[in-house]
């Protein structure tokens, strides 16, 4: 948590040190977040370590404590208000302490907003005169009789004088326009027809509002590249079955897909480090250990979770480990360090039925793996044609650190895991 001292003056002229409460920055992503609720009404007497005021991010919604003993002088943004990282939100004192108040920019922002839609229209501007046309005579003449505006003639004499000829060709032309058919008129669009009742509005806000924003700034940010490839997972599968049957006494235990694919990409990675990097500020970090993500799907959104120094586990330890970041995420009890620090991401969408999709980067990770369904097909095996179990796996990596060839290395190297499982089991 980030706060700040800041010395200031009260109406009586004495000095006091008044605690700013900064809106955190929780992540290297975490650009701003949204006040859900203060928990404490100002002018409350508060004690250090008490829970303040309820934050939501792109990930969860967090609880922030008082820094500090004292008093909530004041609630300087509002619940529901989106306030930018380490920008004051409150400001904690003594009893007795007063201060001057301080505007709420997001109140400041709408207020000018406001004032800009209530602004009286700008005065129109005067019409320009009409240009001086250079005509001959005859030719002012024949534009008179004809009804033909010689501000619309391009002349042909000299110096681009209009001549009665010009004007002649004017009206020959304006006839011609006037008898050719004339095209239907375009439909107008449904959409314009609408009205509010035809539709349901969903405001781009909240969560919604910035995950949003991050898959936006992702893309913006990174050079993202996807490569794909499909391996014969039948290994795998049998590898599964017969953990499954090992331990059929056992009540509740489960072993899925998910859980190899999870152990076989820390084992990938330790093979391939620049895969387990991220790519901040002053520089390329390339991580000892695997920070491993795993994209879950909530009621609001979508949260990556992370088991630090997942490479440390076995195989059982890394599946009950990544089982309870996931429950939990569903339950919104994640604390923030297991949902920032990730150094990799898994996201798997077999269980909706689909082959294979482009993930998009989690931010500031270098590369996030994307996982298919298994599914029954024709493939050669051993020179001959049989059903064997196959899967698709994709890529997401960030060109600005790696390039295709170690990308594509280690994404092999997994699927030869995956196919081959005694592999990773070395």
């Amino acid at each position: 948590m980030d706060f700040e001292f800041h010395k200031a003056t009260s109406q009586g002229g004495f000095e006091y040190m008044a605690l700013d409460v900064v809106m955190p920055k929780w992540g290297l992503t975490m650009k701003s977040g949204k006040i859900a609720r203060w928990l404490v009404e100002e002018g409350a007497q508060i004690s250090a370590g008490m829970p303040l005021l309820e934050v939501e991010t792109d990930k969860i919604t967090n609880v922030v404590e008082a820094p500090a003993d004292g008093v909530l002088l004041e609630i300087v943004e509002a619940a529901g208000s989106t306030v930018p990282v380490m920008e004051v939100i409150a400001r904690i004192g003594e009893a007795g302490e007063t201060c001057a108040k301080a505007e709420p920019k997001h109140e400041a922002a709408n207020e000018a907003k406001a004032g800009a839609d209530a602004a009286p229209a700008a005065a129109p501007k005067p019409a320009k005169a009409a240009r001086e046309v250079r005509a001959m005579p005859a030719a002012r003449r024949l534009a008179r009789e004809l009804g033909v505006d010689l501000t619309l003639v391009k002349g042909t004499g000299k110096d681009g004088i209009v001549m009665e000829r010009d004007v002649a060709a004017q009206a020959e032309s304006a006839k011609a326009e006037a008898s050719a058919p004339k095209a239907a008129p375009a439909p107008a669009a449904q959409a314009s027809q609408e009205t509010p009742a035809d539709y349901d509005l969903v405001p781009m806000e909240g969560i919604r509002k910035i995950i949003a924003d991050n898959m936006h700034a992702s893309l913006m940010n990174a050079a993202q590249l996807s490569v794909f490839v499909e391996c014969d997972v039948t290994d795998m599968v049998a590898m599964r079955e017969e953990a499954l049957a090992r331990h059929a006494g056992e009540e509740g235990y489960r072993l899925s897909y998910n859980d190899i694919i999870a152990y076989a990409v820390c084992r990938a990675l330790k093979l391939h480090p620049i895969m387990n990097s991220t790519l901040v500020e002053d520089g390329i970090h390339v991580h000892h250990h695997v920070n491993l993500g795993i994209a879950v799907s909530v009621d609001n959104g979508l949260i990556v979770p992370n088991v630090k120094q997942a490479d440390t586990y076995s195989l059982e330890q890394l599946k009950t480990k990544v089982r309870d970041v996931s429950a939990r995420a569903r339950k919104g009890g994640l604390s923030m360090d297991e949902i920032s620090g990730g150094t990799f991401t898994i996201s798997n969408v077999s269980m909706l039925g689909v082959d294979g999709f482009t993930p998009v980067l989690n931010p500031p990770e270098t590369a996030i793996l994307g996982v298919g369904r298994v599914q029954d097909k024709p493939h050669v095996h051993n020179g001959t044609i049989c059903v064997r179990k196959l899967m698709t796996l994709s890529l997401t990596f960030n060109h600005m650190v790696t390039d295709g060839g170690p990308a594509m290395n280690f994404l092999r190297c997994l699927a030869d895991m995956l196919e081959r499982p005694m592999l990773m089991l070395a």
